[in-house]
């Protein structure tokens, strides 16, 4: 019998157990996609709490409704747990854990090493192994697999290997796990046919021809959005110093059906793919001896962003207020790196918050998504920070407000009536631009 034969009847019996691990934005979705199509699911967490949690039905996510999860584990197809051992019991057991970037920018890959050093210890013969975490061309075969055979067993011989990247994006309306084609790569035919049989129960597949191509494909996705709003954010810069509205501009240009995407201008990259990519693609390219010059020319452009939302706050506090910014009281509006979500994830709200701190201002937040900042990596010391309570009179206090985020439930509205230098980044104000033009910098 070869390592694929029962494998594939399992699958095609639709008895397959499916082990995840990693339990958040990409992890959950992914085990709910199974469940839908009544395939068991076993989610592993290092955090026991985070397995307790989910087992009582609650997401911990605000953009994942609880009453989702609950239909989980009501169906008695879904559990969690903080036992790595359970996973024995997986067929195919797919990783979604963070692959972070350290504060050299070098890629951080401890958590994919440290998932596969406790599924070594339990790995059986027959069992697929999936990454769907960001990383570089070779995680899969020069990172993963000596250590996962540490097992014993023997990759491609005993157990398949695979790369599947994810493609989740956080509170999209229109798009699901289920809905968005899944690239998938594998080095042999066997680990091939088992990983497209695992994903075809619940997706449409894109097969490539192996694991380095897929774990590529991850990279072009995303760089290509780096480079863009790289273009876009210095595009920006110029077309402000001549009085053009840039949102105007590429509302014009997105009316051509065909040559063009719009992106948009902001403060800065955030979330977990687009600004963690492009430095994996550069850490590998020095390994031969090459560079990324036009990838690491847009980081340039990207990651200045922030101080540059911060120098024209500055500008225009002297302008028209005749304010210094140290001392002065700015609240920051949203968090979250995108709308509608409460995913902070190397969202650069923190490093405007970093940035206005160093010059002195009183710094202040509103996020609807998110009460409290959580301990993050790059900024540990605002963990603890609370979001203020939004009334007219406590936005009466700030000097200034910088939108950040251009999350649709704040009341853009009250907070042009109340505060009298807003500086919006998203242009979240568009709507109301002319009742508040004499208060609103678009930068």
């Amino acid at each position: 019998m070869n390592l694929s034969e029962t494998f594939l009847q399992k699958a095609k019996d639709r008895t397959l157990v499916v082990g995840i691990v990693g339990l958040g934005y990409v992890g959950l979705p992914l085990a709910e996609a199974y469940v839908r199509e009544n395939i068991s699911v076993i989610g592993y967490d290092i955090n026991p709490a985070r397995a307790d949690q989910l087992n009582s039905g609650q997401s911990g996510m605000k953009h994942i409704a609880d009453d989702r999860v609950k239909t989980m584990v009501d169906k008695k197809l879904f559990r969690a747990t903080a036992n790595a051992s359970d996973l024995k019991e997986a067929d195919a057991i797919l990783i979604a854990v963070p692959t972070p970037l350290d504060i050299h920018h070098q890629p951080d890959l401890s958590y994919v090493t440290n998932t596969c050093e406790t599924l070594a210890k339990h790995l059986r013969a027959g069992q697929l192994i999936v990454l769907e975490s960001t990383t570089y061309p070779g995680t899969t075969q020069e990172v993963m697999r000596p250590i996962l055979e540490t097992s014993g067993l023997v990759a491609d011989k005993d157990f398949a290997l695979a790369y599947s990247p994810e493609r989740e994006d956080p509170g999209n309306p229109n798009f699901e796990t289920s809905t968005i084609p899944k690239v998938v790569g594998a080095d042999t035919e066997d680990a091939r046919a088992m990983a497209k049989a695992a994903y075809d129960l619940i997706v449409q597949t894109v097969m490539v021809s192996n694991a380095r191509t897929a774990e590529a494909t991850k990279l072009v996705e995303n760089i290509y959005r780096w480079i863009n709003i790289a273009a876009v954010n210095e595009m920006k810069i110029i077309f402000e110093k001549m009085d053009i509205d840039i949102w105007e501009v590429i509302d014009a240009a997105k009316t051509k059906p065909f040559g063009f995407q719009a992106f948009y201008p902001g403060p800065g990259v955030g979330g977990h793919c687009i600004r963690i990519d492009p430095y994996y693609l550069s850490f590998k390219a020095r390994e031969h001896g090459l560079s990324t010059h036009f990838i690491e020319l847009a980081g340039d452009i990207n990651t200045n962003m922030p101080r540059r939302i911060i120098s024209r706050l500055l500008e225009e506090l002297s302008l028209r207020k005749q304010k210094a910014l140290a001392g002065s009281k700015v609240l920051l509006c949203g968090l979250a790196y995108k709308k509608n979500i409460d995913d902070m994830r190397e969202s650069p709200s923190l490093e405007l918050i970093h940035i206005l701190k160093e010059h002195g201002a009183q710094v202040s937040y509103f996020d609807p998504f998110i009460p409290e900042i959580p301990e993050t990596r790059e900024h540990p010391e605002f963990a603890g920070m609370t979001s203020v309570h939004w009334s007219e009179e406590e936005l009466k206090q700030f000097d200034a407000a910088i939108i950040a985020t251009d999350h649709t439930n704040v009341d853009y509205d009250t907070l042009c009536s109340n505060i009298d230098l807003i500086v919006d980044t998203r242009n979240a104000t568009q709507e109301i631009f002319e009742s508040f033009s004499s208060k609103i910098v678009k930068a």
